[in-house]
């Protein structure tokens, strides 16, 4: 990333845009188009298997649950593990390759879900699965990194409201779909992320993308692990994850319902949308109040969870200021953790910023949700300070909190 003239103090807002990471392929319009379209079409895709495969594992493949909760915990666990690797590839080879990559590994898992009906299999779809995760999440916000500073807050904005409305469409799609079979609807998964893949091909590589694939790979790691200050807001912005994680697992286990379960997810996508248009305005996402004010939200969101009354009109009143809290509680920290590794990241290195960031908020997750996990599972008063202990999580966070100092580095043109 080009310097700014100045380097902003960490706790004060930013004056300026300092110059993208690096120039991606194309003009920003296209950019534009091709990533916020791929997210669109994959995360319907995605969405719309992963809302159905739990019950194809469990009643037409017959397997237990013990197996159906180690082949989803691969994905994930394997997933956040190669965030830092990946994002290395991805400054090394370029995002536009890196992004085609992605989209094909996963195309090829979702091909192979619809027709391996053993554990083995699966367990070797979940890895491919991993794999091709670990690559996009940096390959696409490189390119969105990239776009002129006048584009890219409203750039990221429209990248994240097409997954909350894949989020929305995919489950709905998928139950269409399933009437033909589950292997029609992983075919259709697999057809969309091979579309993403050519898409992602259209763009021309990074000029001199290959010459410097090297030097960036075998450097990437070494220059983002020496960097104390991202370092130290990596491990304290870490919960973020976790927060948002764990809504999928307290909602559930609070036993409020199917109907008002979706409910509460259909707010929270509608609410992290909505608030996507106020955080591109002016650049508010690079505020450091707003990812504060987001981990605020999300602390709030599971007080109102623990304090939540029994009885259908009592609970559904809080239920949905819950939902609200924590879809602008996703909205704030996704804006403001993209716009800070945008800040910090020297020229070429966002995929290795934005992977160390992501593996150690992976990890946090992991951890986070083992323990909450437990918490449900001794019921009684344990299961009550699942939600205050995210709470208490979430206002350490916000209260430790402190964004680096924007880069300085160039690696020349």
């Amino acid at each position: 990333m080009a310097p700014s003239t100045s380097t902003p103090h960490p706790n004060r807002p930013l004056t300026g845009h300092p110059a993208p990471p690096a120039r991606p392929p194309g003009s920003g319009r296209h950019v534009l188009a091709v990533v916020v379209g791929v997210q669109l079409a994959i995360s319907i895709g995605f969405f719309a298997v992963m809302a159905h495969l739990v019950t194809y594992l469990r009643h037409d493949l017959g397997l237990l649950a013990g197996t159906i909760a180690v082949v989803l915990g691969v994905r994930v666990a394997l997933q956040n593990m190669l965030f830092l690797p990946a994002g290395a590839i991805t400054d090394a080879v370029g995002a536009a390759r890196a992004g085609a990559l992605a989209c094909a590994l996963r195309a090829a898992g979702f091909a192979v879900l619809g027709v391996i009906d053993g554990p083995a299999g699966l367990l070797g779809a979940a890895a491919v699965l991993a794999v091709g995760g670990a690559l996009f999440h940096p390959a696409a916000q490189s390119l969105l990194a990239g776009v002129p500073p006048a584009r890219r807050a409203r750039g990221f904005a429209a990248y994240v409201v097409a997954g909350q409305v894949g989020a929305v469409a995919g489950p709905p799609v998928g139950l269409a779909l399933l009437a033909g079979g589950f292997g029609l609807l992983s075919a259709a998964a697999a057809g969309a992320w091979a579309v993403g893949a050519v898409l992602f091909l259209l763009l021309p590589a990074e000029r001199g993308a290959a010459a410097r694939a090297g030097a960036r790979l075998t450097g990437g790691v070494s220059a983002v692990l020496r960097d104390r200050d991202f370092r130290r807001f990596a491990m304290t912005a870490a919960p973020a994850t976790l927060l948002a994680d764990q809504i999928v697992t307290v909602v559930p286990l609070k036993e409020v319902g199917a109907g008002s379960t979706t409910l509460f997810f259909c707010v929270v996508a509608v609410a992290m949308a909505a608030v996507q248009p106020w955080c591109a305005a002016g650049g508010r996402g690079e505020r450091p109040w707003v990812l504060r004010s987001g981990l605020v939200c999300a602390g709030l969101g599971y007080l109102a969870l623990l304090a939540m009354p029994s009885g259908e009109g009592g609970h559904l009143v809080v239920l949905l200021v819950a939902a609200v809290l924590h879809g602008l509680a996703q909205g704030l920290m996704q804006s403001a953790l993209f716009q800070t590794v945008t800040r910090c990241a020297p020229s070429g290195r966002f995929g290795v910023y934005f992977g160390l960031l992501s593996f150690v908020a992976g990890v946090a997750a992991l951890t986070g949700g083992f323990v909450v996990g437990r918490l449900f599972d001794a019921g009684g008063g344990a299961a009550a300070m699942a939600p205050a202990g995210l709470a208490l999580v979430a206002v350490l966070s916000a209260a430790f909190l402190r964004l680096p100092a924007a880069s300085r580095e160039h690696d020349g043109p």
